[in-house]
């Protein structure tokens, strides 16, 4: 899946000399948490965020002080060098973009210019719907040799008993080099007869751990 696919294209953003009084108006109406700062070609320059807003904004006890600093220009507190995607950046890319760079949004851009933004409201909810985690399933999680065709192998077993395979997630064992775990998100509530199988074609099935029935 690509960024272009769940973006929002319909960016709230606001020009440097734009007040901080007015990014404030636009962040309450609106519940946004960040807004892109462009010149007048539409490049990004900048990013405001509620965290830089409330790092400038007045205390109630004393805001007939400061009036001031809510008509200062957003340019003077926003961030620069701003970090940005491109729409046919894959979901995976920008989840680790994400991560790494510990930030909340991500505007996107063609040839400079700001055309969507993403949020990490916006890619946890798609890896949720990636992963099938909003609709009813059963986890099952086996430890596999880490060799060539046990991806395939273990699959073949849901095949076998008419069990739909939502979404698989691959990572190594922590505790042994020469494994990897194998965690099938499958379309039944009941996963008992797959697990049996599997259990009786010598995996290890590690979740669900049940007693009498998993090992």
């Amino acid at each position: 899946m690509i960024i272009e696919e769940i973006m929002n294209p319909l960016v709230i953003s606001l020009k440097p000399h734009e007040t901080i009084g007015r990014a404030i108006e636009l962040m309450h109406s609106n519940r946004i948490r960040h807004i892109p700062i462009i010149d007048e070609n539409e490049f990004v320059v900048g990013i405001v965020t509620d965290r830089d807003i409330r790092d400038v904004s007045p205390s109630i006890f004393h805001a007939e002080e400061h009036l001031e600093d809510l008509k200062r220009p957003v340019a003077s507190i926003m961030t620069e060098n701003v970090i940005t995607g491109h729409p046919l950046d894959f979901v995976e890319e920008v989840s680790a973009m994400f991560y790494e760079h510990k930030i909340g949004c991500l505007p996107i851009v063609t040839e400079g210019k700001l055309v969507g933004i993403i949020t990490e409201t916006d890619m946890l909810h798609t890896l949720v719907k990636l992963m099938g985690a909003d609709q009813p399933s059963s986890l099952i999680e086996i430890k596999v040799k880490n060799k060539l065709g046990q991806l395939s192998e273990a699959a073949q077993v849901f095949s076998e008993n008419n069990v739909n395979i939502i979404s698989v997630l691959v990572y190594p064992d922590k505790k042994d080099n020469g494994s990897k775990i194998l965690l099938f998100r499958v379309q039944t509530m009941n996963p008992m007869k797959a697990i049996a199988e599997l259990n009786k074609r010598g995996y290890t099935v590690l979740w669900p751990n049940l007693p009498g029935v998993t090992s």
